[in-house]
């Protein structure tokens, strides 16, 4: 009798090694700031957006078991902190994303856009994300405190030159030990936490239409454009550079981000999306599986169920320069992975072109990702030719 041996189903781990550990503050230096401006800004129960950021975070380490991280919505949460924008019409606008995602993946419209963004184009909006984070890391982090906070930034830079790679050593445990010892020293008095200790619980909040439909146009209609880019087209197309033998597609990516927005404005938790910047952060620091975004999102959880009274100090928490080094190589890896996707003189091009439009101009992630379809497309039909001595 004949016996039929079938396969089994290839299974991907999930650790919680040290490495895991250094992954896990690979995408601080975007997470953080962006969470805690949003939060004092707009006003927001500090408790249920930690608890809900980490809990969005573990959900999705568990769901794709590789170093994944969730993100705030960055179009958004820029727009609340610069036009201070009240917390009812964020959640608003979550609810509507999360609904327009949600259609996107059920109908296999996200399907089709994947087809028509060329490569190029979705390379070129990684280029503009690793440049934007890298000069953010330069022009905003780094001279955050001053003289000490430039002997702070070289002495992480200096250490993550030395060990960024080493997997006997991450470098990233050691950038957040140096940071929490220099935020204790100079910052945070450890009374301020033990005071805000207590069991805080997110609260139920119910979006009102007329909040749903400002949040449309204030800030759904800017955040599409990027969204599309980075959090679902760049974040396929990393997980595809850094993890080939692993299958995500379009459609899970869109669908996992509609899910979390479709829940989070319910529980006082700011709109989330996943990001190729966050997995590029946390692979460059260590994180190959899942592990590294579960642990990022069990420490959010932590600060937010049992720290969230005392928020002012954990703001605090982790000094703005140590946040600029792991942001800046964290954009660096982008623009390192930028180079395997260019074969062509055109595609290069491309690249450069949208990248630039992306970090130099008003919604340039919309214009960049336009223009970049058209050039590519005058491309190939020969109506756009690049001298052989042109570039």
């Amino acid at each position: 009798m004949e016996t039929i041996v079938t396969a089994k189903p290839k299974t991907f781990p999930i650790r919680f090694d040290r490495n895991e550990w250094a992954g896990a503050f690979g995408d601080l230096g975007t997470d953080f700031p962006l969470v805690v401006g949003v939060t004092l800004v707009a006003n927001l129960d500090s408790a249920s957006v930690l608890t809900m950021f980490g809990l969005m975070q573990i959900l999705t380490g568990l769901r794709y078991r590789l170093p994944m991280p969730v993100q705030p919505l960055k179009a958004m949460a820029t727009i609340v902190i610069t036009q201070k924008l009240g917390g009812s019409i964020l959640y608003g606008a979550g609810l509507a994303i999360g609904v327009i995602m949600l259609l996107l993946s059920l109908s296999g419209l996200i399907d089709w856009l994947a087809r028509v963004i060329p490569k190029s184009v979705v390379r070129g909006i990684q280029f503009g994300l690793g440049l934007q984070l890298a000069l953010l890391a330069l022009r905003e982090y780094v001279p955050a405190d001053g003289l000490s906070g430039y002997a702070l930034a070289a002495v992480g830079f200096s250490l993550t030159l030395l060990l960024l790679g080493n997997r006997r050593y991450p470098v990233a445990l050691l950038l957040v030990l140096i940071g929490f010892a220099y935020s204790f020293a100079f910052k945070i008095p450890v009374s301020a936490l033990v005071q805000g200790v207590g069991l805080n619980l997110p609260k139920v909040h119910v979006p009102q239409w007329s909040d749903i439909l400002t949040g449309f146009f204030l800030l759904v209609l800017p955040q599409i454009p990027l969204s599309l880019g980075n959090a679902i087209l760049a974040t396929r197309q990393i997980v595809e550079d850094l993890f080939p033998e692993r299958r995500v597609t379009v459609r899970q990516i869109s669908l996992t981000y509609a899910v979390m927005n479709v829940t989070n404005p319910f529980f006082g938790g700011v709109p989330t999306c996943h990001g190729a910047g966050g997995i590029a952060g946390h692979y460059a620091f260590g994180a190959r599986t899942g592990g590294s975004v579960i642990i990022e999102g069990a420490l959010y959880m932590l600060l937010g169920l049992f720290f969230g009274r005392g928020f002012d100090a954990i703001v605090k928490i982790f000094p703005l320069p140590i946040l600029g080094i792991i942001l800046f190589f964290e954009g660096v890896t982008l623009l390192r992975l930028v180079r395997e996707g260019a074969p062509s003189r055109g595609d290069w091009m491309t690249i450069l072109l949208v990248g630039l439009l992306a970090v130099g101009l008003p919604y340039g992630y919309l214009i960049g990702m336009f223009v970049g379809i058209v050039f590519a497309f005058l491309m190939k039909r020969g109506l756009v030719v690049l001298e052989a001595k042109g570039l």
